[in-house]
């Protein structure tokens, strides 16, 4: 009963007054509603009715003498049709359609779709409507297509535009520009607010004031001209609406074709709206009123039943019929020809206006919907030929409306685009509908509106979170609750958007096309959208608009349909097949994917070159095009697969209930987790690691429908029959053609492995940019919470009054910049990391993965994979890693369904195949973020392609190019067995890959000599580099952030080279004291080299400063360690005595004495000596090390001052013999064929980087000691 009434009232006095009579006035409080506010309804209940359905005066329809019919009723709306054309507005508007006229424009327009969706398809184009306005108050609306530069405003008539002079630009023109939120008037000045995608600005000019202002979604900008004069009336003079836009930049306009989104009072239009639309408006209330009566009379409600059996009423019966007929008459003559009606467009506005509104409301904006009232008014319009233009035009107004309309905190979770799409997918559960809207010149423009989405920008997002916590605000818990509310209505407003816009790609997908049914499939419609999509959206690339791609939201919304239907599954609650992504056991893919040549396809770069370089090098035979198949976690051994149909479950099996959504006081919690000083990389230890056996008991006792049920989105009461689903099972794949401009007409079903292809492209295009912006928003809040926190600090602790009030000027800047941040995170933890969309990534990264793996095998499909494959794979893996709050624990995170990504950068970081050195510089680098923790380190262990490939792959890419990635990473496996370190006390160092780099270093001495010599070059190059940004630095009063972080970027790189090679020297010294002499004299020359640049008094000074890196100090311990590492090296391996064909302690003095530099060496010997080591080094050991030192700085004494006495004996010999180049050695050894000569060291040393004489530039072919 309660329910019954519930969604039965309001019904309006008259009809409650049919039912419940005089005598129930003031019987019940909680019925007063139904009184009547006649005096008397007598016993004619038939006229009485009527009156009530059209909306008539009591006792104005007296008993007919003949039956009442269609035409009875018709007269009744006629003269009812007089009455309201004698009341609608009048205004000084002119009665005609306003264009933009071809002698006004200046540059080119694309018409989109008349009338005025325009694109700008010049470098500058400008143009004037054809109305002109001298007096009074006008306006007109802009929608914003995309939101790069344009200047949107008024210009007269003697305004003249030019390829870069447009509105604004001159005296007689006034323009706004969001984009660079200006006013322009021959000079811009600061104005207005930034504006996004789907703005509306209201431009009015009020030309009795002499006042030109804006506005933006309703809201008012101000003033922004006054003094605005026109030079006289009439059609010559006045003001014009005018419009600049860049190219590629897209608006549409409105001068009052429809109603206006938001009008401003006391604003006329520049076109007069129909008379019509004020009885159009009557005739649709006079239809709800004659439906509201007959749901009433249908209805089972005891209450009603009584009221019919007390009153007499005339039955809706016979009485429906000729009302309904005769409404509908009256409508669609209103409506007429639009063809013949250019000067009077009733259609399009009474379409936008009066209609949409109806509907709307029969629908109900809000859950729950009255489905079957609406479906009741489709089968009245769809009775007449006239509807079918009535329902394209609603169409297009229903996707405008979706563009524009914004998330209002007060009306979640029905909210922003909800209302439209909600009877866009009622409407379209009816075949016939669909066939409309497929037929329609806007199919593909409004299917796009629909899924377009009104993204907020820093303005919105205030006023959509007015309340703003994060964990450091010390302020009562009620901002924290109110944060926390605010986040969960906004979040549930986004998934009912999300829920409808999989509704009506669904409605799309199963469509068939008329006509087509035996060479369409199901999908076609909808594969031929996402393609000309993509196509349109990839061709943007060349364009410089500074407004972004226009499609951006819409292939946004596209990607999360795409991913829900392939995780989630489109199955009904009650269908127990899971989500592609997420089943077990065989998998296939047709490799017939990689070698289309539709116009969509073929432009993608591979991975092995263009196609057309492919198509030379590596012609394929036709075996390529089968089907690849594959069993789930075949790179795994058996003992360690995880699977979805193993009893160990992958992570995207993983339980709901952690979803930070539904855990507001967690999920606050990591709004500002970074404030308290922990990374977006370190918040993944945050949650305790859960037992792997715990997560295989919970997959195992519910399945993972249950599982994936319980976090999907609520649904919107989709119980009608009308919603029932299909699944995708069985639709075979082929080869991608559509049915409208992309195809020959003939299509293959929509298959979901071709589903995953497009949504790996729409995330390369559009969600791996998005997750790029929030993990900056993320940087952004952390940094901002530090620099307030400091600032705080220095207020508390300053007495001067100068002082603390530019402090306070800081902390404000501060503060509103991490109020900011706080709101565009957690907006991006709304949209991007929802549990089931990172539990959907998860899975297609497992998928993707497995499928490289297999392709790899095979090199004419593996060159033919496109690029975006990769990395998208790279991009949604570090996604989901560093997703806050965490997807699932580190300690699982790569355990549990991942492992398989290390083996495939393991595999190909350094593959020949793949030509693009970026997609190998990702590869690479995913392995050097990995290595840091010590939980993804474990895996690497474990992982068997690592410990085969990656000690020789990693050596091997030390080149110019990967040396900075290969660095950190071999630093990191090596960390732990320096001086000053300990394995014990090293969390994150690897003993195994240590002993397999030393393996590979002794048994490929090619491989080491090449790898040792690049690292010689690469550290001598840094340290020379850190040196000179230090002198400079020095030279400078005011040092730059950027200078001051590129010297510390330097000085850490070279410290991680340097203790790259104390490994070396410590692991392989036999490298140095018994390889090539060369070597040891390198070693000599860079140690002292060092050392010179390290404790020079200047540096000294400068380093005592402690330069700040990231919060820490950088001092010289970080380079001193491995240099006194390296030579305590040295002295722990030679003996004092020479061995044979090993170097002695006094052959490593001698290498000393011989740089010619022993006050140098004295004074770094004993810098190192006396250097505070107390904090590195303790104990027994600790005094053992430095004996090691002073023993070798006193042998270096005495041997120096040797060297020293015969050096000055052989300066007053003749020196002809020496080397030209060194200066030192002997000229012992000569170039052939050039004979040209020098020392064996230098000649040595020169051939290992260049083949060439280093007098002549010969090519030498061998070297010959004399």
């Amino acid at each position: 009963m309660a329910e019954e009434g519930k969604r039965m009232s309001p019904f309006s006095s008259g009809l409650a007054l049919l039912l419940s009579g005089d005598k129930s006035r003031g019987t019940n409080s909680q019925k007063s509603h139904l009184i009547s506010y006649h005096d008397d309804i007598g016993h004619q209940s038939v006229e009485r009715t009527i009156e009530h359905i059209l909306d008539l005066h009591h006792n104005s329809i007296h008993a007919p003498s003949h039956s009442i019919d269609t035409n009875f009723i018709g007269s009744i709306l006629k003269d009812q049709a007089k009455r309201f054309e004698l009341a609608h507005e009048v205004n000084n508007s002119p009665r005609k359609r306003v264009s933009l006229e071809a002698k006004n424009i200046c540059g080119r327009f694309k018409n989109i779709r008349k009338p005025l969706l325009i694109e700008s398809v010049a470098a500058f184009s400008s143009a004037c409507a054809d109305a002109c306005v001298w007096r009074g108050k006008w306006m007109f609306e802009v929608v914003l297509e995309t939101c790069g530069v344009q200047q949107l405003g008024w210009a007269k008539l003697s305004c003249s535009f030019t390829d870069h002079r447009g509105v604004g630009d001159d005296e007689d023109s006034y323009a706004f520009d969001g984009k660079r939120v200006t006013k322009w008037n021959k000079a811009a000045k600061s104005y207005g607010q930034p504006w996004a995608i789907g703005d509306v600005i209201g431009c009015c000019i009020d030309l009795d004031k002499g006042e030109i202002s804006f506005y933006r979604n309703g809201s008012p900008l101000g003033v922004a001209f006054d003094g605005v004069q026109v030079s006289g009336q009439g059609d010559g003079y006045g003001f014009c609406p005018a419009v600049s836009l860049s190219d590629g930049e897209k608006c549409y306009l409105n001068f009052g074709s429809h109603p206006f989104v938001y009008p401003i009072e006391g604003f006329d239009p520049l076109q007069a709206p129909p008379p019509s639309r004020r009885f159009a408006g009557y005739l649709l209330q006079s239809l709800g009123r004659l439906l509201e009566a007959e749901a009433l009379e249908r209805s089972d409600s005891a209450y009603f039943h009584k009221l019919r059996r007390v009153k007499r009423f005339a039955p809706l019966k016979d009485l429906f019929d000729p009302v309904s007929r005769a409404i509908f008459s009256e409508f669609f003559g209103l409506i007429g020809n639009p063809e013949g009606q250019d000067n009077y467009p009733d259609l399009e506005y009474i379409t936008w206006g009066p209609l949409t509104s109806f509907l709307i409301e029969v629908l109900r904006s809000q859950e729950p919907h009255d489905r079957a009232t609406l479906d009741r008014v489709l089968d009245l319009f769809l009775q007449y030929p006239e509807s079918d233009m009535v329902f394209q035009e609603l169409f297009m107004a229903l996707s405008c409306n979706c563009k524009v309309a914004p998330l209002v905190l007060t009306q979640c979770p029905y909210t922003g685009s909800y209302p439209y799409l909600a009877l866009a997918c009622q409407i379209l559960r009816r075949r016939e509908m669909m066939v409309l809207w497929w037929q329609s010149h806007d199919f593909t423009v409004s299917f796009e509106g629909f899924l377009s989405g009104k993204a907020p920008n820093k303005q919105d997002l205030k006023e959509l979170m007015p309340t703003v916590w994060w964990p450091a605000l010390f302020e009562d818990s009620s901002t924290r609750s109110t944060m926390a509310l605010t986040v969960r209505m906004v979040s549930e407003a986004i998934s009912k958007i999300e829920e409808l816009h999989r509704q009506l790609c669904g409605l799309v997908i199963r469509f068939t096309p008329p006509g087509l049914s035996s060479q369409a499939s199901p999908g076609s419609v909808f594969r031929s959208f996402m393609q000309n999509l993509i196509v349109r959206a990839r061709g943007m690339d060349h364009r410089t608009a500074s407004g972004g791609n226009p499609s951006s939201n819409v292939l946004l919304s596209l990607y999360t349909v795409i991913l829900h239907l392939l995780s989630e599954g489109i199955g009904s609650p009650s269908d127990e097949k899971l989500g592609f992504l997420h089943r077990g056991g065989s998998r296939h893919f047709p490799q017939n994917i990689f070698f289309r040549t539709d116009l969509y396809f073929s432009s993608l770069p591979r991975i092995g070159g263009s196609v057309s370089q492919l198509l030379k090098s590596h012609k394929f035979t036709g075996k390529e095009l089968n089907e690849v198949e594959w069993e789930e976690g075949f790179m795994e051994s058996e003992d360690f697969r995880v699977t979805h149909s193993s009893v160990n479950k992958p992570c995207c099996c993983s339980p709901s209930e952690d979803d930070w959504v539904q855990t507001p006081r967690e999920s606050l919690r990591y709004m500002g987790g970074a404030t308290s000083g922990t990374s977006s990389k370190a918040s993944c230890k945050v949650i305790p690691d859960r037992p792997q056996n715990v997560v295989a008991a919970e997959c195992s006792t519910r399945g993972l429908t249950d599982e994936i049920e319980d976090d999907k989105p609520s649904s919107s009461d989709g119980s009608g029959s009308g919603f029932s689903y299909q699944s995708l099972n069985g639709l075979g794949s082929g080869a991608t053609v559509t049915n409208q401009s992309l195809s020959d007409g003939s299509a293959e079903a929509l298959g979901e492995e071709e589903l995953l292809d497009v949504m790996l492209l729409l995330y390369y295009m559009v969600v791996a940019p998005s997750f790029r912006q929030a993990f900056y928003h993320m940087s952004q809040q952390t940094q901002s919470a530090l620099l307030l926190d400091d600032t705080d600090k220095q207020i508390r602790e300053k007495s001067c009054p100068e002082q603390v009030k530019r402090l306070k000027e800081a902390r404000s800047v501060y503060h509103e910049e991490l109020v900011d941040s706080v709101r565009h995170c957690s907006w991006y933890r709304i949209s991007l990391f929802s549990r089931w969309k990172l539990r959907g990534m998860y899975a297609s990264c497992m998928w993707v993965v497995d499928l490289l793996l297999v392709l790899s095998d095979s090199d004419s499909v593996f060159l033919y994979v496109p690029e975006y494959y990769v990395e998208s794979l790279v991009d949604s893996f570090h996604a989901l890693r560093r997703s806050e709050p965490p997807f699932v624990s580190s300690a699982v995170f790569l355990k549990q369904g991942l492992s398989s990504f290390v083996t495939f950068c393991v595999k190909h970081f350094n593959d020949p195949r793949i030509l693009s050195a970026d997609i190998k510089d990702v590869l690479l680098q995913s392995i050097s973020v990995l290595v840091q923790y010590r939980d993804f380190l474990v895996v690497f262990e474990n992982n068997q392609e690592a410990v085969e490939r990656m000690p020789r792959g990693l050596l091997s890419a030390f080149d110019n190019r990967s040396w900075i990635p290969v660095t950190n990473i071999l630093s990191r496996l090596c960390k732990g067995c320096g001086f000053t370190s300990s394995r014990s006390t090293d969390s994150v160092s690897s003993v195994l890959f240590q002993v397999l780099l030393r393996e590979t270093c002794i048994h490929d001495e090619e491989l080491f000599a090449t790898f040792l010599n690049r690292l010689f070059n690469t550290l001598s190059w840094t340290m020379t580099e850190f040196s000179m940004s230090i002198r400079e630095m020095q030279d400078k009063h005011n040092v730059a952030d950027l200078q001051q972080r590129k010297c510390s970027v330097i000085f850490d790189i070279s410290c991680s080279l340097a203790r790259l090679l104390e490994f070396c020297v410590g692991e392989i010294p036999q490298a140095f004291l018994s390889g090539p002499d060369m070597n040891l004299r390198r070693l000599t020359e860079l140690v002292v080299f060092i050392l010179n640049h390290i404790i020079s008094a200047a540096d000294t000074d400068f380093f005592d400063l402690t330069l700040r890196r990231h919060g820490e100090k950088m001092n010289r311990t970080m380079i001193l360690a491995p240099i006194l590492g390296i030579m305590l090296n040295i002295l722990g391996t030679v003996g004092s005595d020479s061995e044979s064909g090993h170097t002695s302690l006094s052959d490593v003095i001698s290498v000393f004495c011989s740089m010619d530099c022993p006050a140098t060496l004295h004074f770094g010997f004993q810098y190192l000596l006396n250097y505070n080591w107390s904090n590195m080094l303790r104990g027994d050991m600790a005094t053992a090390k430095l004996a090691q030192l002073e023993e070798l700085s006193n042998y270096f004494r005495s041997m120096s001052v040797s060297v020293e006495e015969a050096g000055h004996l052989a300066a007053t010999e003749d020196g002809d013999d020496n080397c030209c180049i060194c200066y030192n050695g002997e000229s012992n050894a000569l170039f052939e064929p050039c004979h040209h000569r020098s020392c064996f060291g230098c000649i040595s040393r020169h051939l290992l980087n260049s083949q060439r004489c280093f007098f002549c530039n010969a090519t030498v072919t061998s070297v010959t000691k004399v």
